[in-house]
Formats: structure tokens, C-alpha cells, sequence
């Protein structure tokens, strides 16, 4: 599907989707738990459904009702599938349920879509491995498709969280292992999602120990309970609007963010602050408006997701921006820093490539013909360009933005945006 789009100005107030993080986690620990949890204000989109399917596959009885999800959990000993778990494009799921599997006595067999195959697990499946379990890379290339047996039983493991991902499908489900768990962590990306994760285990009341996200403890042969709870907005969702009116002057407000989530995304509010921009912070809302942006130097790590949009930013800012550590950015639905490199230089951006992240100066960009790659990140990204650029731009493979934020297309036009689908591509 084709996305049409045009110069114009945006303003106006935006409530944000459901959190894709937070909902994937809740899905997951309701689904380890015994007896029936409540997910209100989840993130209804394609990888939402993905965690469904992969939990319904365990042996969860989900529902999802008037904008929340019920779920009856298998107490923390999944059923063996009767099929191929297949995540789609949730690589969230893939992890995380690659632990899980670990769980079961039996074999299961996880795989997904042509991305998915391309995104490493092999620290993962290593650990595993150390653990009592066992995974294998059926290709040999550690990668999708896995097949996973169990049943784990904890004990030591070295682990390098290229993604951060590894490190929480490890937390999530080394609470229901045999004996204590031990994990060493060598290095740790995008930090601020491990924050996530160990804020659901303070909520789901585990015992752990955490060094300084270093080195962890967990307790082995501990039992999830079933919960109640509501989903905060989703703040990588917000990076598309808060950049939207960065660049473009004028003012967007959205609700349903909450600073103090551990969130890492919300990261991109001070940035945009210290560029320039206008920002104002007010209880679960927050406001942006665009100013004279000044190019800076950003430490991307904990923040990867937030890659094309800040690329984006780039272009209209004074100067040169350069987004750097983020190498791990290349691990994603696409390889964000070489697409966005790319798709940009289509549409006049000065801008290069480094191993770790981008290098852009300020811009007058043109719309043009571009391509989304199929990943949702860079579709919205390249969308905010287009409503910034002169004449029209047409991004394809648009339907990729149904992964995270399905309704993204009719919130630009609420606030004026011109954009329609079209079909092709």
C-alpha cells in the first residue's frame, strides 16, 4: 500500500496509542500467571496480535473486550504447541517467547516473518543453553526458525544484550525456574526497556537482586499472580508528533504521556528542548512547539527506535546533528541507519552513514518517491519528512505502520496533515 503525502501544517491535540512495550509484558506475565488478569488501554495493533497468538499457543484463554485484554494464564507451565509459533513481526515476542518455551517439557518450534528471520537470538539461545534448557538455530546461523525444549532450571549465564530484549526475556521467565538464576551482563543496549521489565517484576512482586543492571539475582521456583492494569501511552509512538511540531513551528499537544514512566523514548522530549524547540510539561500531557533548532551531538543507545524520526529532525535543524552509539539500530525491522541514509538522500538530504549512526545537515528537502522498507518506524518517519517537504511524497509499503500505530494516518489528518492511502506498491 502506497501513502500519499503532502506539505501542510499539523497542530492540534493527539491521545497516543497503548504502549507496544508495556502491552507485550503485560501479555506475556499474565499469561505466566494463574488465574484471570485484566490489560486496560492496551496497544491494539499487528504485534499486540502477535503476543496474543503466541500466548494463546501456551495455553492462555485471551479475550479482548472494549478496549482491554482478559487473559487466564497457564500458571508458568506452558502447553507444548500443536503448531509452529509464528511471532509475525513482533521481535518483542520472538524473545520473549523463546524463553517461555523453555518452560515446557516438550519441543516447540518459533519462527516468523521474512524480517523476523533476519534478527539475531544466538546470545539468547546461548544462554538458554547455559540454563538447562535447550534452543537451537535451525539454520545454524542463530537466527529464526528455533526450535526450544525444556524444561529449564536455571543457573549461570553470561549474556551480551545486544538488544536489551535477551536481558528481559530472561527476567521475565527466571522467576519460574527450577532453581536461582544467576546473569552476568556484558553489555546492555537500549537500557531504558530492561528499566521496563524490572519495573513489571517490582509490580508482579518478585524477588531479585539487581547490580546496577550489571549482574542479577532471581529466586528460582517463585509463582506469578494474576493483575490488574492499565497501559500508559506508548512515548516512541509520541517521537513522531513530538518532531512533527518540532520542525514545523507549530504547536501539538498529546495526552496520555506520563513522565515518569520508564519509558526510554521520553528521552526526546529534552532533546528537542535542547535544540530549540518549545516544550511544556503538564500532568499526563505535554506540548511541543517548533522554534530555530540548533544541530547537536545525541547519544542515540537507549533510544534506538527513536532513529528515524531524529534523522528526520536532523535535516531541519541549523548546523549539523549527529546521532551516534547506536549501532544496534541495524538489528531492527530494517537496518534503520543505512534506510534512512538512503531514503532521505532521495529527497535532498545532506546527510552519511557512520558504522554507529548519522551524520545530517540542514536541509531543504523535496518530496519524492520513497521507500518504507516494510518497517513501521521508517514509514512514520519519512511521513513526518513528507508533511515538511515541498510537493508530494509517496512512501510504499505503508501498511507496515498497522505493527505499532494503525490509526498514525487519521491522527496527521485530525490535526491537518494531508495524507491518504493509496493502493499499490
Amino acid at each position: 500500500m502506497l501513502l500519499k503525502i503532502s506539505n501542510s501544517k499539523v497542530s492540534g491535540r493527539i491521545k497516543l496509542p497503548g504502549s507496544k512495550s508495556h502491552t507485550i509484558r503485560a501479555l506475556f506475565l499474565a499469561g505466566l500467571s494463574g488465574g484471570e488478569s485484566v490489560i486496560s488501554e492496551p496497544l491494539v495493533s499487528d504485534d499486540a496480535f502477535s503476543a496474543i497468538e503466541v500466548c494463546k499457543s501456551f495455553g492462555a484463554d485471551i479475550k479482548t473486550l472494549d478496549n482491554k485484554y482478559t487473559i487466564k494464564g497457564f500458571s508458568g507451565i506452558p502447553n507444548i504447541p500443536e503448531d509452529i509459533v509464528n511471532v509475525g513481526n513482533s521481535g518483542t515476542s520472538l524473545r520473549f517467547a523463546v524463553t517461555t518455551a523453555a518452560l515446557s517439557e516438550g519441543y516447540t518450534v518459533l519462527t516468523g516473518d521474512y524480517q523476523i528471520r533476519k534478527r539475531p537470538l544466538n546470545n539468547l539461545l546461548t544462554s538458554i543453553n547455559d540454563l538447562g534448557g535447550m534452543a537451537i538455530s535451525t539454520r545454524g546461523n542463530g537466527m529464526a526458525p528455533v526450535i526450544v525444549k525444556g524444561r529449564i532450571k536455571g543457573g549461570r549465564t553470561k549474556l551480551d544484550a545486544v538488544t536489551s530484549q535477551y536481558l528481559s526475556s530472561l527476567l521475565i521467565n527466571a522467576p519460574l525456574f527450577e532453581n536461582d538464576t544467576e546473569i552476568e551482563v556484558t553489555r546492555l543496549n537500549e537500557a531504558p526497556y530492561a528499566e521496563m521489565t524490572i519495573w513489571w517484576l517490582d509490580k508482579m512482586g518478585v524477588t531479585y537482586k539487581n547490580d546496577n543492571l550489571k549482574s542479577f539475582w532471581i529466586k528460582g521456583g517463585q509463582k506469578y499472580k494474576p493483575f490488574n492494569a492499565t497501559i500508559p501511552g506508548d512515548l516512541s509512538a509520541a517521537t513522531f508528533f513530538i518532531v512533527l511540531a518540532a520542525i514545523s513551528g507549530d504547536k501539538v499537544t498529546i495526552e496520555k504521556f506520563d513522565l515518569k514512566d520508564p519509558q526510554g523514548d521520553k528521552l526526546v522530549l529534552e532533546i528537542v528542548e535542547s535544540m530549540g524547540a518549545k516544550v511544556e510539561r503538564m500532568e499526563n500531557e505535554v506540548s511541543v512547539r517548533g522554534n530555530n533548532l540548533r544541530g547537536i551531538t545525541i547519544d542515540m543507545n537507549s533510544i534506538p527506535d527513536a532513529l528515524p524520526a531524529m534523522a528526520v529532525l536532523g535535516c531541519f535543524a541549523e548546523g549539523e546533528t549527529r546521532l551516534i552509539n547506536v549501532s544496534h539500530a541495524r538489528l531492527k525491522e530494517s537496518d534503520r541507519i543505512s534506510v534512512m541514509c538512503r531514503e532521505l538522500k532521495k529527497m535532498g538530504a545532506d546527510i552519511e552513514e557512520l558504522e554507529d549512526g548519522l551524520v545530517i545537515r540542514q536541509s531543504k528537502l523535496k518530496g519524492s518517491n520513497v521507500n518504507g522498507h516494510d518497517d513501521h518506524r521508517v514509514v512514520m518517519a519519512l511521513a513526518v519528512a513528507g508533511l515538511n517537504s515541498e510537493g508530494e511524497t509517496v512512501i510504499d509499503s505503508a501498511e507496515a505502520i498497522n505493527v505499532t500505530y494503525p490509526g498514525f494516518v487519521e491522527t496527521i489528518k485530525k490535526c491537518g496533515g494531508l495524507a491518504e492511502f493509496q493502493i499499490g506498491g
